[in-house]
């Protein structure tokens, strides 16, 4: 007794690259109202008639694409960093990951750490940016499911680390040795994007965020375009990119509702049609690499470049388990505790 467990959650994956799996992992996480956020009865009809019979199908070519023998590389590089940044804390922690929807699941986790005597808990949401359907609905599903039993142990939560100085230091370390060698006219920090409204919604003044284009310099507590912005901004101070030679954009968008922008698909033809050749793309807001870092951006960005001019791109690696971010979410979870 009194170990202290720690908790890394994730969004999720299918348990394989194939139709049946990715549309019962899209009926999860497209359900949450946290990530749709429209009433019960319109998601429900929209996930039924609008995208489960179609996306499934698309999803699951995309994932076969980045499909590695060891499994979905979310989870391939998740398992890969629990086990290194449990060495590093060393046996007073132990250290599980969770997905907020598919496997490994929070309540198997949770039953592991109580299995191993643990009597405190450190929820770790491996998400730099604060965004209500990332880490709102990740720690809501956490208190949910210690709330089914009859003790709830004390809980700490690991805050938005999107400026965490180690954090920024680790980034740099991964892609200064990709533009020492790429040597690119051009950076992009790619984030996920989200929609217009749900920043909105997180503006407890609805007066300020999306009102202005300098309104991320002044920035709510929990706004996550602000805090994209702020992780670009210090990544490029790390990096020593001057102005003019990097910019920031937000990719992954779906439906017709406006997300917020620039969008990385168009900034990406734009910079190509500009003359920009060499172009290296950073996705800021993952902390492992997935679908939407190696499919969306390291296969369709890239095709996407070169045919609107560009000469070479490189996708960045995400941190995944470097040990420079090793390092630094040791020290994240000590500060938590």
């Amino acid at each position: 007794m009194g170990r202290t467990g720690v908790l890394l959650l994730n969004v999720g994956t299918p348990d394989a690259p194939r139709p049946r799996e990715v549309r019962r992992y899209l009926r999860a996480f497209l359900g949450d109202r946290r990530v749709l956020d429209l009433p019960a009865l319109p998601r429900l009809l929209l996930l039924e008639t609008a995208i489960l019979p179609f996306r499934p199908r698309q999803a699951a070519e995309a994932y076969h694409k980045v499909w590695t023998e060891e499994g979905s590389p979310l989870l391939v590089h998740g398992r890969a960093f629990a086990r290194a940044l449990g060495e590093a804390l060393g046996p007073e922690h132990v250290v599980r990951l969770a997905m907020r929807y598919g496997n490994p699941g929070i309540a198997e986790a949770l039953a592991d750490l109580r299995a191993a005597g643990c009597d405190r808990l450190v929820l770790f949401p491996l998400f730099p940016q604060y965004a209500a359907a990332t880490t709102g609905t990740a720690v809501a599903a956490v208190f949910e499911a210690l709330a089914a039993g009859w003790d709830v142990p004390p809980i700490s939560v690991v805050p938005p680390f999107f400026d965490d100085p180690g954090t920024l230091a680790a980034m740099a370390a991964v892609g200064k040795p990709v533009l020492e060698e790429l040597r690119p006219e051009h950076v992009l920090f790619s984030f996920h994007g989200l929609p217009e409204r749900q920043i909105v919604r997180s503006d407890p003044t609805g007066a300020h965020c999306l009102r202005s284009p300098d309104c991320c310099d002044r920035p709510v507590p929990l706004c996550y375009r602000a805090q994209a912005v702020a992780t670009a901004r210090g990544l490029a101070a790390a990096l020593s990119l001057p102005e003019g030679r990097w910019s920031l954009a937000f990719q992954s968008r779906l439906g017709r509702t406006p997300w917020i922008q620039p969008y990385t698909d168009v900034r990406v033809r734009e910079l190509a049609a500009s003359g920009v050749k060499r172009l290296a793309v950073f996705s800021p807001a993952f902390v492992a690499d997935c679908l939407e870092t190696l499919e969306e951006i390291g296969l369709r960005a890239r095709d996407d470049f070169l045919a609107h001019g560009g000469e070479a791109f490189q996708l960045v690696p995400s941190l995944n388990a470097h040990p420079a971010w090793v390092g630094a979410a040791g020290d994240l979870v000590r500060r938590a505790c």
